[in-house]
């Protein structure tokens, strides 16, 4: 058995910030970059759900967005306030924002820079996904192929997060290392929607490597501003020339299924897999589907522009 080529996590400059990234697979693989969700950090792209995609023949990168892990902390922006939510839904009054998706989309061309790629295969994940939708938007060429997993176009027409699922997005930071280690149990149990033994058992490690890399509770909300603050991309994604791929669970309850409808029907020509009894959480069992997905894709996207 031969064993994959592995970069340890390493901090590099782009984008005028620090990016904390780490690097799966051969140097002169297919580059594949793993973009991560709201608060969530870049070991929630599992490493053996790495280790499989890059052994299907990626160099597979992920990276800690800003205001998260170990990549550089902002400032500015106070906790959100319910009444700000409100008169988003209800007046479309835009939240304020120290920065937007588009900024992040630049960090995430920053670290390709920075790392010497030209062109690269997206992945992202819920906010991660609204991320890669950005830079194919706006940095088309920069490329290859897009896939948005349990993600959504911005559309204000999408339904909401069920109750559950909104009372973990905007529930105080934990106040103890104790209480964030429960705490992570029941956000997970609530986005997995459903019982899903093996990440249950890997839970409370999951949450001792989090809580050690270092927590940001002030850099979550800004992260949740920027998504708010961003708007719509539904039209935007009409424009989007890259194969693009879109992921969805059936009972996602944090970003509605029909997010991923709304971001296939957008997307000239994108491929839409819903995958049954996914919420919203790439849990263990459903990796070998979602793995071939991006490997047909990515691959197939590549023989054609070949």
């Amino acid at each position: 058995m031969t064993t994959l080529a592995h970069q340890p996590p390493q901090i590099i400059r782009a984008n005028g910030i620090d990016i904390c990234y780490e690097i799966f697979g051969d140097a002169n693989a297919e580059p594949l970059l793993l973009i991560m969700g709201l608060g969530a950090q870049m070991i929630h792209w599992d490493d053996e759900f790495c280790r499989q995609l890059a052994a299907r023949g990626f160099r597979v990168i992920r990276f800690d967005n800003r205001d998260i892990g170990k990549s550089s902390r902002l400032s500015g922006g106070k906790r959100l306030t319910a009444l700000e939510l409100l008169k988003l839904r209800f007046l479309k009054i835009p939240v304020a924002a120290p920065y937007k998706l588009a900024d992040m989309a630049r960090d995430t061309i920053g670290l390709m820079d920075a790392l010497g790629i030209r062109t690269a295969h997206l992945v992202g994940a819920s906010m991660g996904g609204m991320i890669a939708q950005e830079v194919a938007i706006t940095f088309p060429e920069r490329v290859r192929s897009l896939t948005s997993i349990m993600s959504t176009t911005g559309n204000p027409k999408i339904p909401g997060p069920t109750r559950e699922a909104t009372a973990v997005l905007i529930a105080p930071p934990p106040k103890s290392k104790e209480e964030y280690f429960v705490r992570f149990g029941q956000t997970w149990k609530v986005l997995r929607n459903g019982s899903f033994p093996e990440d249950e058992a890997l839970d409370p490690e999951r949450a001792r490597r989090t809580f050690e890399r270092g927590l940001n509770p002030e850099g979550v909300g800004r992260q949740l501003r920027a998504i708010l603050a961003s708007g719509s991309r539904k039209e935007r994604l009409r424009g989007v020339k890259a194969p693009t791929l879109v992921i969805h669970g059936t009972i996602d309850p944090l970003v509605h299924p029909e997010g991923g409808k709304d971001t296939a029907v957008s997307i000239p020509g994108a491929k839409l897999v819903m995958i049954e009894g996914m919420g919203h959480a790439l849990p263990i069992p459903m990796w070998p589907q979602i793995i071939d997905a991006i490997d047909k894709h990515a691959h197939g996207a590549a023989a054609k522009a070949a």
